[in-house]
């Protein structure tokens, strides 16, 4: 449970479905930056609230109205919850809702043994799937709305700066896409070791040390860290892409050169989120395109979970998941 000023372990009643949910016994639950923020106070409207928006596990109670689902069918869950009526929703951009919530932000999310969610949020796994590795099909499913938002071309040379869970993502869909290279950006050494090992192109600590004095076709923020989004600004090729996919501070302000992105007609995109790419981040996790194994560096039983939090906060590894049943 994370509230105003604390993160605690808690007996919480059972929860019960609605007409149209089902509960879901959690195999595995990421933790992941908006967790942090959360801690901080930023994102969840109220507090406390059990976290946990990267989850999946097997359905074990139905709602009276669901007739898609059966108990026993092991599930990824998608936390997005809209309203689906909103200027927003009405156009499609259900990520911009302007009554947005989130399992696990704004209700009980899946740090639980068990959790409730629309079973419209719900991907039925295909077999061979292991459900705990299957949590990572949420974040998966935020990299594919990125590459929605970049529409990258064939050939084009990325530059991603963050070599964490989400910049190791970006890297193989990068891949997928026909990138001509995917070099990385990162000050930590275990993370660019792990890029290596994926096959990045190259891995440094700072981009000067690369030979690309055109810049990047596609430059990727994967940090939200201020320092890092003003230089890979400033590494975008003319008529390239610069996209700013990690959550920074609300009150971050980072600096720029107007007269550079009129004069070299680049291109300035943000991603929130998913937007009609978890089922296709389902298709693709079952397909193989990233490594559980490698991705997932550390599985927490259910106690742990502010030990977990806070090994995250210190950059510690990659993927961090608590196990409820562990």
């Amino acid at each position: 449970m994370i509230g105003a000023d604390s993160v605690t372990v808690e007996t919480v009643p059972d929860p019960a479905p609605g007409p149209r949910e089902v509960v879901v016994s959690v195999a595995g639950c990421g933790i992941c930056g908006t967790d942090l923020h959360i801690a901080e106070g930023e994102f969840a409207p109220t507090l406390p609230v059990v976290p946990g928006h990267e989850f999946a596990g097997e359905v074990v109670a139905l709602g009276a109205d669901v007739t898609e689902l059966r108990v026993g069918d092991q599930v990824a869950v998608d936390p997005s919850l809209y309203c689906h009526e909103c200027h927003y929703c009405r156009r499609g951009r259900g990520n911009l809702c302007e009554r947005w919530g989130a399992i696990g932000v704004s209700t009980a999310g899946g740090a639980a043994e068990l959790a409730v969610a629309p079973v419209a949020n719900c991907v039925r796994l295909p077999d061979g799937v292991t459900p705990a590795d299957a949590a990572l099909v949420e974040p998966l499913s935020c990299a594919v709305r990125g590459f929605d938002v970049l529409a990258p071309q064939l050939g084009d040379h990325f530059l991603i700066y963050g070599a964490g869970t989400m910049g190791l993502m970006m890297m193989e869909l990068a891949k997928r896409a026909g990138a001509a290279s995917v070099d990385m950006v990162d000050l930590n050494p275990a993370r660019l070791e792990t890029a290596r090992e994926l096959g990045c192109t190259a891995t440094v600590t700072s981009a000067d040390e690369l030979d690309r004095p055109r810049g990047w076709e596609v430059v990727v923020d994967c940090t939200g860290v201020v320092a890092a989004i003003e230089d890979g600004l400033g590494r975008v090729a003319p008529g390239g892409t610069f996209q700013q996919f990690g959550v920074a501070n609300e009150g971050a302000t980072a600096s720029f050169s107007p007269y550079r992105i009129y004069n070299k007609e680049i291109r300035v995109v943000g991603s929130m989120a998913v937007l009609h790419s978890f089922e296709r981040a389902a298709e693709l996790f079952a397909e193989g395109v990233i490594r559980p194994d490698v991705m997932i560096s550390h599985r927490m039983g259910l106690e742990e979970y502010p030990a977990a939090l806070e090994q995250f906060r210190q950059g510690v590894g990659r993927k961090i998941q608590v196990m409820p049943h562990k």
